[in-house]
């Protein structure tokens, strides 16, 4: 059995995000399935193409963060925020 390495509990959630980056030329809409204030799991229609860092906007929230990828497959990518939330507004 796999063993959770995660620092924190993650929540549920389901809300709409942008990953970001080339200096805000690039974008690719995803959906946040799962967060905690270290990171995140997003659902992407592909991983192909997404650098390993970026910048996590979500919408509902106002924010934006940047992140790094920790793990990718077919439609998830798991990431790890590295540096604090700033407000979109």
């Amino acid at each position: 059995m796999e063993q959770d390495s995660r620092k924190e509990t993650r929540k549920r959630t389901l809300k709409a995000g942008r990953i970001v980056y080339d200096r805000l030329s690039r974008v690719f809409d995803c959906t946040i399935r799962n967060a905690s204030d270290s990171g995140a799991l997003l659902l992407v229609p592909s991983t192909t193409g997404i650098p390993s860092e970026f910048l996590l906007y979500m919408d509902s929230d106002h924010q934006r963060r940047p992140a790094e990828v920790i793990w990718r497959q077919d439609d998830r990518i798991g990431i790890r925020f590295t540096g604090p939330a700033e407000s979109t507004v």
